[in-house]
């Protein structure tokens, strides 16, 4: 038997590695200068220094998630933690940059290992609903205390140490982690499980991987040979891999679980939040630093009161579900979200950073109602699999988000420089401009006379205007989006509170 004490402990170390992915989200585009400087890629081995992190994460999260429920949850956990430990020294102390693109792509791997873990060690550790919903909201707590404290923890490190610091944050949270995880945390299995069928593991692989490849280079390609070969192979890779799941007496993913309105409507919001999210929050980044003239540290302290606002509204969000309907939450909840990015569209500060707080607000129970209902849908030898579905679906809408949105920002920025630019700015320069706000910055202030300055004025302006009408679309599909969750979930009733054991029923229980 679980005691209550060791469970919400235990919590506390799951949430450990969910606070170390959200802040090395942040941190690693603060040491690109510094890494760039001393390592010397070329910009194609830059890209994937940054991407091929997220990719690994994404191709490997529903295997990893499927291999808990088969082996043992603890047991995958603690290897990726290990894994991830040693990644991280090797990413720190790398000489090349090939080195380091070895060492990232390992971090993504041993990374996919911990989100669906921690999720379905949840679900089985929290089986009342009531305890589950709020130990989400502590695992969530912790992925906005990384996201708000990534900024300034790499701001820190970088004004004293080298750029590898920012990779050594993993190692004594990792060490935490293991030393810790063999004494507070039980151990879950599939106790019916058959074995992992490899080649349905590496059909997932390569579907998520070819899609996820795909639609990130339309962000910075457009719609090339490649990005049709890609995404058409990823298609015709999933088509095979449903068709094999289909007839399997044990398959890797349980198709069954859409065919529950709960997961799948769950599901379905979360892409689609994440979509417009994606689109925002790269205008955001983008918008304070090279429009504002922020640093790295001062726009992180700006994005403070948003974290803030979803920290407070993801530990207030669990009576919020407990007291109103799906309906009125979800909908609810991404009704303000849309209202905070209209905020943003208007392009002032004071608003931008108003409605990045008001987004904070709807964020955390939408989110938190989404993923607790995904994972509860699930019956608990499954919850692995269903948490890397749902970590896969999050990837797909971010990824869909910078690539659509990102796309529209950037041809609506071109565009409105290409008429805004003042006259004797040199060919090389307009052409650093005009692919993107970052190259024009960088470009006029090696312009003499007023053409600098007028050059970036006009890049400035177009750049708004992109964040504009960017932010107005994305707040029509959370609107939109709102609406057909509402539609879709106006039936179900608000939870009745019931007096139940919450003690794990589960093979191998921690005694």
């Amino acid at each position: 038997m679980v005691t209550v004490r060791r469970r919400w402990i235990g919590l506390i170390v799951l949430t450990l590695p969910t606070l170390l992915i959200s802040i090395d989200m942040t941190v690693l585009h603060l040491a690109v200068p510094h890494l760039g400087a001393d390592l010397g890629p070329t910009a194609n081995q830059l890209l994937w220094i940054l991407d091929i992190y997220g990719f690994m994460i994404a191709g490997f999260l529903v295997s990893m998630g499927v291999l808990g429920d088969r082996i043992g949850r603890r047991k995958v956990l603690l290897a990726g933690a290990a894994a991830f430990g040693v990644a991280s020294l090797l990413a720190a102390y790398s000489t090349t940059a090939e080195m380091l693109i070895v060492s990232r792509a390992l971090l993504g791997v041993a990374g996919a290992t911990l989100m669906p873990s921690t999720m379905s060690l949840i679900r089985n550790m929290f089986t009342d609903d009531a305890e589950r919903t709020k130990a989400l909201a502590v695992w969530m707590g912790g992925f906005m205390v990384g996201s708000a404290i990534g900024p300034l923890v790499g701001g820190l490190l970088l004004e004293f140490f080298w750029w590898g610091s920012v990779f050594l944050l993993g190692v004594p949270v990792m060490a935490i982690l293991l030393l810790a995880g063999p004494f507070l945390l039980p151990e879950y299995r599939d106790p019916e499980a058959g074995r992992l069928d490899l080649l349905s593991a590496v059909l997932s692989l390569g579907t998520v991987l070819s899609l996820i490849y795909g639609i990130k280079r339309i962000a910075t390609h457009g719609t090339d040979a490649t990005v049709a070969v890609t995404i058409v192979a990823g298609l015709a890779l999933g088509v095979v891999f449903v068709r094999r799941q289909r007839h399997l007496a044990d398959p890797m993913i349980d198709l069954r679980l859409f065919r529950y309105r709960n997961f799948s409507v769950s599901l379905a919001s979360m892409m689609v939040g994440l979509i417009a999210m994606g689109g925002v929050m790269l205008f955001v980044n983008q918008y304070l630093q090279l429009v504002r003239g922020l640093s790295p540290l001062e726009a992180g302290l700006w994005m403070l009161p948003q974290a803030a606002s979803v920290l407070l509204s993801t530990q207030f969000a669990p009576q919020v579900v407990d007291r109103f309907r799906p309906a009125v939450v979800l909908a609810g909840s991404m009704g303000v979200v849309a209202a905070g990015v209209l905020l943003i569209s208007t392009g002032s500060l004071a608003w931008v950073i108003t409605g990045l707080v008001v987004m904070g607000l709807g964020f955390g129970p939408w989110i938190l109602l989404a993923m607790d209902r995904i994972i509860s849908t699930a019956p608990p030898e499954r919850a692995g699999a269903a948490s890397a579905i749902s970590e896969t679906g999050q990837e797909f809408g971010l990824a869909a988000g910078l690539a659509l949105l990102g796309s529209l920002g950037t041809a609506i920025y071109r565009s409105g420089l290409s008429d805004s630019l003042p006259t004797g700015v040199p060919p090389a320069a307009e052409s650093a401009a005009r692919e993107s706000l970052a190259g024009a910055v960088e470009t006029a202030e090696g312009l003499p006379g007023p053409a600098g300055p007028e050059m970036l004025d006009a890049a400035r302006d177009a750049f708004t205007t992109g964040l504009q009408v960017t932010t107005l679309i994305s707040a029509a599909i959370v609107a939109a989006g709102a609406i057909v969750i509402g539609l879709l979930t106006r039936h179900e009733q608000a939870p009745v509170p019931e007096e139940t054991d919450s003690t794990p029923e589960t093979s191998d229980a921690l005694t």
